[in-house]
């Protein structure tokens, strides 16, 4: 822990794992950031013979920033630079030098390879540590940890933090879900960290089992790895009995632990600017946008060693926001991510994220809050139909599945402008997540 501990108790809401760091004056997180941008360009500058290249191809030069804005002037790094420069070479510390190295899953093209010092370790796990207290965590909480252990990010990042703030960890990881309940009903964890759509999974599976998991002491959920909407938060607070909370990351800038929403506020996470410089451009024309205005979402690392990331494009869609949060920390927010920009479909025209379809279906009567969603050609066309689920107290009874393909399909339709086929299927029969969810299965 932090010295700035010393002056703080644990039971007290307005805890914060860094306090010094975490209410900074705005004023102070600007110098701090232009003094590690300083730092960060200049490494990847002399270490990384990828951002030479395109520094020098763009006419920039670190000497000439002088001011945040200048950032602008410097080109974007986007995934395909890392998987161009696979498996090391967009790496600034030699391989020797790394104390650990993660890894996308590559199912879209050779894994993107992330590596990390000593001290980026270290700084992963104050960041995650600060994020989980802000989420409502305190030291001494068991915390069961269901996101996926090994390459991807999410467990080890979450175990690491959570053990900086000095709780029990239960590493269980993913999959296994008869397991998952038993064990939250025999150790009393009080914190559960994993995917939106994985804890739902827990939940129905407790039902299963005759375990009222919404009655045992779990009361706060760190959720993240995968875009989720408010409907979706509502089924899992009211499922599982707690308080389910927002945490944002992503393997080439650390790992879960950017940001996080705060438990106090729920509205917008706070990304920790000390350590990331956050911006939004708008996609097509890559100019930035203002405060407040919805585009994409781009991250600058500042303290990183081992890979810098310069202006990364996340394509996450969200707002940033720097009206005060009722918390009292200072950091921006990132408001809610909607849905990725390459993840957008476009139908006939009309624009659809798969979280629109999500905040329609979530909570209709009768159904079960598990969807996928399929795409496919209508001759020379793309067209769009979703897989339903229906409540087991709704299979055996009298509502006619048409009847409810037919309520959804209007529901689409009014709310997001798209027409689409609808299949409603009996429970069970929609994939489950032990992980990410898919949401999407393009058969075009």
């Amino acid at each position: 822990m932090t010295a700035s501990h010393a002056t703080q108790s644990a039971n007290d809401p307005s805890f914060m794992f860094d306090r010094d760091a975490e209410t900074m004056p705005r004023t102070q997180i600007r110098d701090i950031q232009l003094e590690r941008l300083k730092w960060s360009l200049e490494r990847v500058y002399e270490n990384v013979p990828h951002y030479r290249r395109a520094f020098d191809a763009a006419g920039v030069h670190p000497d000439q920033l002088n001011s945040l804005a200048d950032l602008r002037h410097f080109p974007f790094t986007v995934k395909t630079d890392l998987r161009d420069n696979y498996p090391y070479d967009i790496l600034a510390t030699p391989v020797g030098g790394l104390s650990r190295i993660h890894a996308s899953s590559g199912t879209t093209g050779k894994p993107t390879i992330v590596g990390y010092t000593k001290g980026d370790l270290d700084r992963w796990a104050g960041l995650m540590a600060r994020s989980m207290a802000g989420a409502g965590v305190r030291p001494g909480d068991v915390v069961h940890n269901a996101y996926g252990y090994g390459l991807f990010t999410g467990g080890l990042g979450a175990h690491y933090g959570a053990e900086r703030l000095g709780c029990a960890v239960i590493p269980v990881s993913g999959g296994g879900t008869e397991r998952q309940v038993s064990l939250i009903r025999d150790l009393g964890p009080v914190i559960l960290c994993s995917t939106p759509s994985y804890a739902l999974n827990i939940a129905e599976v407790a039902e299963g089992m005759g375990v009222d998991i919404a009655a045992l002491p779990v009361h706060r959920g760190l959720f993240g790895a995968e875009p989720w909407s408010n409907e979706m938060r509502r089924q899992l607070d009211r499922r599982l009995g707690l308080k389910s909370v927002d945490v944002y990351g992503l393997s080439e800038i650390m790992g879960p632990g950017v940001a996080c929403e705060c438990d106090v506020a729920r509205d917008g996470l706070h990304g920790w600017e000390d350590h990331f410089l956050f911006e939004v451009i708008d996609p097509e024309t890559l100019e930035p946008l203002a405060m407040g205005e919805a585009g994409e979402l781009v991250i600058t690392t500042l303290t990183k060693e081992a890979m810098p990331m310069i202006r990364y494009r996340t394509r996450d869609i969200t707002r940033l926001t720097d009206v005060p949060c009722a918390c009292g920390r200072t950091h921006l927010r990132i408001c809610r991510v909607t849905g990725r920009d390459d993840d957008m479909m476009i139908i006939r025209g009309v624009n659809v994220y798969p979280s629109q379809i999500e905040s329609v279906l979530v909570g209709l009567e009768g159904l079960a809050p598990h969807y996928q969603i399929r795409l496919f050609k209508q001759g020379a066309l793309d067209a769009i139909s979703v897989d339903v689920e229906i409540l087991p107290d709704t299979a055996d009874g009298e509502d006619d599945p048409a009847a409810k393909a037919k309520e959804v399909r209007h529901h689409i339709k009014s709310i997001i402008g798209v027409t689409c086929d609808v299949s409603v299927k009996r429970p069970g029969e929609v994939p489950r997540s032990e992980g990410k969810a898919v949401r999407v299965v393009d058969l075009r």
